[in-house]
């Protein structure tokens, strides 16, 4: 049996994004699936929420697509790549949550 291949989005409505930043959820996302056969593919957004004359508002949605349910972290800052990076730690934390669930269904209830 061959599994689909991964697939990631990156939606950005950003102007200042580091490409960087990019490839590093990508690769974050793509390690999270690796050695899993739950994991199809992710989508990170990024888009700005909030303006003032101050400071400015993030936010940043990844979505994973795993079986049974999709997962969804979302974080809000005032810088973009804290917001990326709270939102993938929340998803990942979901996921291992769930996978570890997973590995011991005489405790589920």
């Amino acid at each position: 049996m061959t599994l689909p291949e991964f697939e990631f989005e990156f939606y950005n409505e950003v102007e200042h994004l580091d490409e960087a930043m990019r490839e590093q959820a990508e690769q974050k996302l793509r390690d999270l699936a690796e050695g899993h056969k739950d994991m199809i593919g992710a989508s990170v957004a990024v888009e700005e929420v909030a303006e003032s004359e101050t400071t400015k508002l993030y936010q940043a949605r990844v979505v994973a697509f795993i079986k049974p349910k999709n997962v969804v972290g979302v974080e809000k800052d005032r810088h973009v790549e804290p917001a990326i990076r709270g939102a993938l730690e929340v998803v990942e934390r979901q996921i291992r949550q769930l996978r570890d669930k997973k590995r011991k269904p005489w405790q589920q209830r």
